[in-house]
Formats: C-alpha cells, structure tokens, sequence
C-alpha cells in the first residue's frame, strides 16, 4: 500500500517541474528504482492512472529502470 504514498509524491514532483517548464502536458516519466526498495512497478502504474486523472499527466508513461543494490562493509 505504500506504493500509493510514492505515487502521490511522484505526481506532485512531476508536476511542479511540468509547472516550471511551462509544460503543457506530460508524456512520460523515467523512473530509477533500487531493486531493494520494494517498489513494485504495477502497483504504482495502476495507481498512478486513478490519481493522474484530470492533470497534465493523464496518460504519461511510467518507464521503470531497476538499479541494482550496491553494498559496502
């Protein structure tokens, strides 16, 4: 359920930069996730079209790039 809290912050940093650049609609979005951080893509992409709705980011593709986790003693 926390996937639902990421996506709010994700639609709220997309558009106040869309806001800065003038943009008038956004089409898509590169996403860098950690392989840890228990993020799962379809969770944030089927949550993402309920509250995307009625913005400029109504439609943006969501284009998840998974990072490897890197450790160090």
């Amino acid at each position: 359920m926390h996937e639902l809290s990421i996506t709010e912050n994700i639609l709220k940093i997309a558009l106040r930069h869309a806001e800065q650049a003038n943009a008038k609609r956004v089409t898509r979005l590169n996403l860098v996730v950690g392989e840890l951080s228990g993020i799962v893509g379809e969770s944030v992409q089927f949550y993402w079209e309920m509250i995307a709705q009625d913005t400029i980011a109504a439609g943006a593709k969501l284009c998840f790039e998974r990072v490897p986790a890197s450790l160090r003693c």
